[in-house]
């Protein structure tokens, strides 16, 4: 077993942990009524997307999510809350350097010895969600974990969802994929990038993700047969009907439907939070790759940590 897949199973424990530690970290994590920036980098920006609609939309302020090297420096925020497994990604540490004692500043972390322990403010360290494969699974998902549980949603059930998602078939073959696009709404926009650049990193696949209101308007244009649409969330009225009139394998990650299979997935399971739909599209993404013959926990042309010179 590869690492990352160890680390994929383990993850209905990890956001259990996560739930407890979210209690503990009242005092690091947002307040309700505060303007937030949440930033990060790859994966961690993604979750930064999910979490900032989660926080909006439970009425807790307004929240926006940033690519590390693109923070607006000189916009005032309450918290600025940055994610980072490593804690030596530069763009992170130059975030955190240029702030300084300018505004509060928290970072979620996976290495609680890392630098950007000591140039944050506060510090959430999550030892036990950090990872060994180079492709991030369960830290970004736990820190999603964390900052829901933060919100008030009940993980008890979510680590259920994912307990199925670790085990349940894989909704079509990877071997007879040519393509796949991951559509999101909301919050699960993040969700769907996320899932795109898991096959791109751990199995150099042509992935793309969008909104999912936004598909119709070019993107649907490579749909085809042989070839994927897996949406996370709500899916726009008539969407389906459009995806499968081209042809192409249509997932629907709420409820589960595939109105064109390949490989088969039965219909009508018990729907899963997006969340642990993700876990799915994480164990495709390393199917893929072993399908084609490579090592996950290896992807060509990436390394653990940016670091630059």
């Amino acid at each position: 077993m590869s690492h990352v897949d160890a680390e994929i199973a383990s993850q209905p424990e990890c956001w259990r942990r996560a739930a407890g530690l979210a209690a503990d970290s009242t005092a690091a994590l947002p307040r309700p009524g505060q303007r937030v920036a949440v930033i990060g980098c790859g994966t961690s920006w993604f979750m930064a997307m999910a979490y900032a609609r989660l926080r909006e939309s439970a009425g807790h302020g307004e929240t926006d999510a940033f690519q590390a090297s693109e923070f607006p420096l000189d916009r005032r925020y309450d918290r600025v809350v940055a994610i980072t497994r490593s804690g030596t990604t530069t763009e992170v540490l130059d975030v955190l350097t240029t702030l300084g004692g300018r505004r509060p500043s928290t970072v979620i972390v996976g290495d609680p010895g890392s630098p950007a322990v000591d140039l944050a403010e506060q510090a959430v360290a999550m030892p036990f969600a950090d990872e060994h494969s180079v492709v991030q699974t369960r830290f970004a998902t736990s820190v999603l974990a964390l900052l829901r549980a933060h919100l008030g949603t009940g993980i008890t059930t979510l680590a259920a969802d994912a307990e199925v998602a670790v085990r349940a078939p894989l909704p079509f073959d990877p071997a007879r994929v040519e393509q796949i696009t991951f559509l999101g709404r909301g919050w699960t926009v993040g969700i769907a990038h996320e899932a795109a650049l898991k096959c791109r990193e751990a199995a150099t696949a042509w992935a793309e993700s969008y909104p999912a209101m936004d598909y119709r308007h070019g993107p649907i244009s490579i749909a085809a047969p042989g070839r994927v649409v897996w949406a996370f969330g709500e899916v726009p009225e008539r969407l389906a009907e459009d995806i499968t009139a081209t042809g192409a394998a249509f997932v629907h990650s709420r409820t589960h439907g595939v109105h064109a299979m390949i490989g088969g997935w039965a219909a009508g399971r018990t729907p899963l939070d997006p969340m642990a739909d993700l876990i799915l599209a994480q164990r495709f993404a390393v199917a893929l790759a072993k399908e084609r013959g490579l090592d996950p926990d290896a992807p060509r042309h990436l390394t653990r940590s940016v670091v630059l010179a």
